[in-house]
């Protein structure tokens, strides 16, 4: 152990009281002096409060290692679909922050932007839209993360869904003509204003559109994994996504249990059950596809919406991937990452109490008291 890493020590003084020396006038009583006794205590056996366990992560350090791992795919987005998915990013990150700061100081709460949450929300926001979407949309679905499913249930950690995911299901909902009008790579629009007028001619199929009409999409899987297809911004390019995922874990800022259980799922369900083409093919188009990489690997695992326990994650991923297939197979859109996501969402609170770990003696604790009232009846 080197000099730096001993423990501090506490020092405790004690008085003892000493006599003066003979030099006292004649007839004055003794003066008692005071001697300090010096006892030094290492600081490692001082008890404080909880937590014990204390970490140098904090919020903002957590969101801005999840904002790294997403800018590759970020900016190979710009560079697929121009600067207008530039723009679309800075108009919702910075509604965010400004939604954000402006309802805190309307409910009196403490402004907390510098956490970086409201940026990450709108990133993620950013990269769920198409290039296509008129530039009001990202306003509005910041909006609504942030304000009503953030916010009104008490800000950061105290929302039920995930705020981005909600956000993007209510535009969807709402406004599913412009959301689901996805250019090819490389169609350039302006960076501001109308583009409704030239969308149609660059309009391109996604590979899911093709999976939920029973054929294979023409694109290759090189092209899924690169990102030269047609899609949302930020979805397009499984490898880079993937290699973001890598490096959370890494950093231990994910787990790895919602991610691979919600892939696995998608993958062992769709080889199953393909509906076209060989089963490997089809399976691998669909885990590459549309946004299941950006919803396992970055909005299934925050923190505030998933469950605790290890178990409890398992479940909660297999939960995302079975619901995931059952929309794309059965449903109305050709995607169902986003609500799968948010329906387990809804889930978390039953499976944490179904699978949290139980202390020790709790059972037996439990049994006393139930003995205790069946006395006093």
């Amino acid at each position: 152990m080197n000099e730096n890493d001993k423990p501090a020590e506490l020092e405790f003084v004690v008085e003892e009281p000493t006599e003066e020396p003979a030099e006292e006038p004649v007839g004055k009583p003794k003066k008692k002096a005071k001697k300090k006794a010096r006892a030094s205590f290492p600081k490692l056996l001082t008890v404080s409060p909880s937590p014990h366990l204390k970490s140098t992560e904090t919020t903002r350090s957590v969101m801005i290692e999840v904002m790294i791992a997403l800018t590759p795919a970020l900016i190979w987005g710009i560079y697929v679909f121009g600067l207008r998915a530039l723009t679309i990013t800075v108009i919702s990150v910075g509604c965010c922050i400004g939604f954000e700061a402006l309802t805190q100081l309307i409910l009196k709460r403490r402004i907390t932007v510098s956490d970086m949450s409201a940026a990450l929300t709108g990133m993620l926001i950013a990269m769920n839209m198409p290039v296509s979407v008129p530039l009001w949309i990202p306003v509005v679905a910041s909006a609504f993360a942030i304000i009503v499913v953030k916010q009104l249930f008490g800000g950061i950690g105290k929302n039920i869904v995930n705020p981005a995911m909600a956000a993007r299901v209510f535009v969807m909902i709402c406004w599913a003509g412009q959301m689901t009008k996805n250019t090819a790579p490389g169609a350039r629009f302006p960076l501001f204003g109308s583009v409704q007028g030239g969308v149609d001619a660059v309009t391109a199929a996604t590979p899911l559109a093709s999976l939920k009409q029973g054929v294979l999409p023409r694109t290759g899987l090189l092209d899924l994994l690169s990102g030269n297809i047609g899609g949302c911004i930020g979805e397009v390019s499984s490898a880079l996504l993937i290699l973001g995922g890598i490096y959370l874990l890494i950093r231990k800022i994910i787990s790895w249990r919602i991610p691979v259980a919600f892939i696995g799922t998608v993958a062992v369900l769709t080889f199953i059950f393909p509906q076209a083409g060989e089963r490997l093919d089809f399976m691998l188009y669909e885990i590459l596809s549309g946004g299941l990489m950006l919803g396992a690997i970055y909005m299934a695992t925050d923190y505030a919406t998933s469950p605790i326990s290890p178990t409890g994650r398992i479940v909660f991923g297999v939960g995302c991937g079975a619901i995931t297939v059952l929309i794309r197979y059965f449903g109305g859109y050709p995607e169902g990452v986003s609500f799968a996501i948010l329906i387990m969402n809804l889930l978390v609170w039953y499976i944490d109490n179904a699978f949290m770990p139980r202390r020790f003696g709790s059972e037996l604790a439990k049994k006393r008291e139930r003995e205790k009232e069946e006395k006093k009846a």
